[in-house]
């Protein structure tokens, strides 16, 4: 099953870029900008991803974002990344930034979608893969930071496809950003949150009504309320579900107790992706393998979860069809 995986065409639909700072390039950086961490060597930060909660996770990752600076660095990341993807067969992608995680400390917009937006552009020629751009506000701020970020984010209109929510589920609900959101759809953004994964199962549906979202980022929790589950079923509101993130937070104790593939069996339009996996241990292929390994799939059923991703993406019908095409070639390949 494993090298059926490593084949399969797969489509990611939920990665925050700045969790793709593997330790290597982090020390690699911070010599580059003359930035102080903490740790010793990449060893030690890898010591230290021991994580109980999000929020344990999230005070690891912002400090491990300051040594970000330059659009070079931004473009060094994004592309470590998409030679990632090359290796796992990650055709398309649809990427997170956080743009507040970086103007904060003083960095320019621009220097961070510049940088990442020339990779992601190299990557469409020399890597053949095609990509779509999602900025997140950060949900621990305020609405105020969250307008100026948006405002900042208008001169790049044409390569931001939506916006999203990250960060502190707990204690930030959607409707504190159900303004900003009304005025990013105005604007011609996209929308999309995460929700229902340390928080319950009212945020999603809040984030369906409130926030006006297309697809909702992790979603586990909506096995709370059966009616949601219901809705989401016959609605197809794509899941961008985070396997390894989920275990590794303790979201579930372990994979066999994941209900990423009930879900599924439910015909909900759930998909797997990688999250922030320089923190959490796998990029796409350790995330499906680790499903696998964990639960008795099928190859159809494994396949299924790129055809959902596909369905769920942002891009054109016609770059759908060809991309479902090419993972249902690959299966009939291998039948063949």
């Amino acid at each position: 099953m494993k090298n059926f995986i490593k084949g399969l065409p797969k489509v990611e639909l939920h990665l925050h870029i700045e969790g793709t700072l593997e330790p290597e390039l982090m020390f690699e950086l911070a010599q580059r900008n003359k930035v102080a961490i903490p740790y010793s060597s990449p060893q030690a930060v890898r010591d230290a991803y021991q994580f109980h909660n999000l929020q344990s996770f999230l005070d690891i990752y912002y400090q491990g974002a300051n040594v970000l600076i330059t659009e070079q660095d931004f473009f060094d990341l994004t592309w470590a990344y998409l030679l990632r993807c090359k290796a796992d067969n990650v055709i398309h992608t649809e990427i997170f930034f956080d743009p507040q995680t970086h103007t904060e400390r003083g960095i320019a917009f621009k220097t961070v979608i510049d940088g990442i937006t020339r990779a992601l552009e190299q990557a469409r020629t020399q890597l053949d893969i095609s990509s779509q751009v999602i900025m997140c506000f950060l949900r621990h701020l305020d609405e105020d930071a969250a307008f100026e970020t948006l405002a900042q984010a208008m001169p790049y209109r044409d390569r931001i496809v939506a916006v999203g929510l990250d960060s502190s589920e707990l204690g930030h609900p959607p409707e504190k950003f159900a303004r900003v959101f009304q005025a990013a759809k105005k604007a011609g953004f996209l929308t999309v949150a995460h929700a229902g994964e340390e928080g319950p199962a009212q945020n999603i549906l809040d984030a369906i009504d409130l926030l006006g979202v297309s697809r909702i980022d992790h979603g586990v929790r909506c096995v709370e309320n059966a009616e949601l589950v219901k809705q989401l079923a016959e609605s197809r509101m794509p899941l961008t579900v985070c396997p390894l993130s989920n275990t590794k937070l303790k979201v579930f104790e372990h994979m066999g107790q994941h209900n990423i593939v009930d879900l599924l069996e439910t015909g909900l339009c759930v998909t797997i992706n990688s999250d922030d996996p320089a923190y959490f241990g796998g990029y796409m292929t350790d995330n499906f393998v680790a499903v696998a390994d964990a639960h008795q799939l099928t190859q159809q059923q494994i396949a299924q979860f790129s055809l959902n991703a596909i369905e769920a993406s942002f891009i054109e019908q016609a770059q759908k069809v060809t991309m479902s095409r090419k993972v249902q070639q690959y299966i009939n390949s291998l039948e063949g």
